[in-house]
């Protein structure tokens, strides 16, 4: 029998234990809850790095999920932890770093979605000497990673380019993304001589966000121009910051050139590209895996009014708009303009269902076609555009809509055989460091 003083220790302890049992109950629900909800989406599988969990060394502790910054993505089930949202991974790693008992991971692909990865060293040099990647085209996301990966490769081009010393310049830097932008400034302050090509515009595939978005980030010491202290920010004050240090620190920048080829000659490569011929001692790719745009391949579609992703919904107010696609980019851009004042959307997808869409998504455009503010045309796809409409089969029929601007949301090519084609190898992982 249990002492007085035994029972008075033991009571509170044991309202502690009751309410920790509690609490992990209700959390393991809510892991189950969003499981569940992610398979039925069929967003299963991670987009790239992620968390591969060793149940033989993990305990349960629920470290790894209160450590990722995108705050669902893991969670513990049967006193194991688990990918509950693996399609919001985007490989931060601080998962791993906090696992007291090693007991993950970090993999590129899975056993039934690879996912190609470049041959790249521990200095971003590439099987191809002189030739590097830095950012999101190795596989690592994040503005961070792409910054820091930026800066460490210059740090390794500088001796390789010296050594080389080509006539006409050290370095080429191919993207003018975080990777690009910190390459850049990182060769300035080595006194490189260098140039950057850009296809598109300045800040990468974060220019390309939908206006507001909330950018994840953290902080990182830029070559130059100090920290960015930066942990949630949106992408407008993002691109300001990026804009103020250009207004400092000056790059060699020329928009609208993309890189058609790259070749091995004497001393370095010859890069060719829309605007000409440039020659370099080393070249670093800092393009990352957008990719070129997946387009719809119909007749009118090199007009000016059809483009392949939402930046601005207020640009289509009062106007007749298309949105193409059944991912959630079509669904969120779907829904941004189907918000704006006087706009009439209508969305086409080749599917019967979302069946690759995140539920918050797909309950949003649910409710708004209920309300009648997005016309969905299912198992439907686009046959021609015209000036000011579109043609489009939907189940069989052949309809005409009149229309003012489309937005295409099908994906993107990745550059992998562009790679190939100058030399890289790349190995497709399944489920591999």
């Amino acid at each position: 029998m249990l002492s007085p003083i035994a029972l008075a220790y033991a009571a509170p302890f044991a309202v502690v234990m009751l309410v920790y049992i509690g609490m992990r109950r209700r959390s393991e629900s809510a892991s189950v809850a969003l499981l569940e909800e992610s398979v039925e989406a069929g967003l299963t599988e991670p987009a790239s790095l992620h968390p591969l969990i060793d149940e033989t060394r993990c305990l349960g502790c629920g470290a790894c999920a209160r450590a990722c910054p995108e705050g669902t993505v893991l969670g513990v089930i049967a006193g194991k932890a688990h990918l509950v949202e693996a399609a919001n991974c985007i490989g931060h790693g601080a998962c791993k770093a906090a696992c007291p008992f090693d007991a993950i991971t970090l993999v590129f692909g899975t056993e039934k979605r690879g996912v190609d990865i470049p041959e790249v060293g521990p200095d971003f040099q590439t099987n191809v000497p002189g030739l590097f990647i830095a950012g999101e085209l190795g596989g690592m996301g994040l503005v961070r990673n792409a910054i820091m990966q930026g800066q460490q490769a210059v740090d390794a081009i500088t001796a390789e380019a010296k050594q080389r010393r080509h006539p006409q310049r050290d370095l080429l830097i191919v993207g003018a993304g975080p990777a690009g932008m910190a390459a850049g400034l990182a060769a300035r302050k080595h006194g490189l001589r260098f140039a950057v090509v850009e296809q598109e515009s300045f800040g990468g595939t974060v220019a390309h966000f939908p206006r507001g978005k909330i950018v994840m980030t953290q902080p990182v010491e830029l070559p130059l121009a100090g920290r960015m202290s930066f942990r949630e920010v949106s992408k407008e004050a993002l691109l300001e910051f990026w804009y103020a240090i250009l207004q400092r620190f000056p790059l060699p920048i020329s928009y609208g050139e993309r890189v058609d080829n790259i070749a091995a000659v004497p001393g370095g490569f010859e890069i060719r590209t829309t605007h000409g011929v440039h020659g370099a001692a080393t070249v670093l790719l800092a393009i990352g895996r957008r990719g070129t745009p997946r387009k719809l391949g119909v007749p009118g579609e090199d007009q000016s009014k059809v483009v392949y992703r939402l930046v601005d919904p207020s640009q289509y107010r009062d106007k007749r708009v298309l949105v193409v696609g059944g991912g959630d980019s079509a669904l969120e851009a779907a829904a941004e303009i189907a918000s704006e004042p006087g706009t009439t959307v209508t969305m086409s997808y080749r599917g019967d269902a979302f069946g690759r869409a995140k539920p918050k998504n797909r309950k949003r455009v649910d409710a708004l076609v209920a309300s009648g503010a997005i016309d969905l045309q299912l198992g439907s796809k686009v046959l021609e555009v015209g000036v000011d409409d579109v043609t489009i089969s939907a189940k069989g029929q052949r309809m005409v809509i009149g229309n003012d601007a489309i937005v295409v949301c099908a994906g993107g090519l990745l550059p992998t055989q562009f790679l190939r084609d100058i030399g890289i190898n790349v190995e497709t992982k399944y489920g591999t460091a």
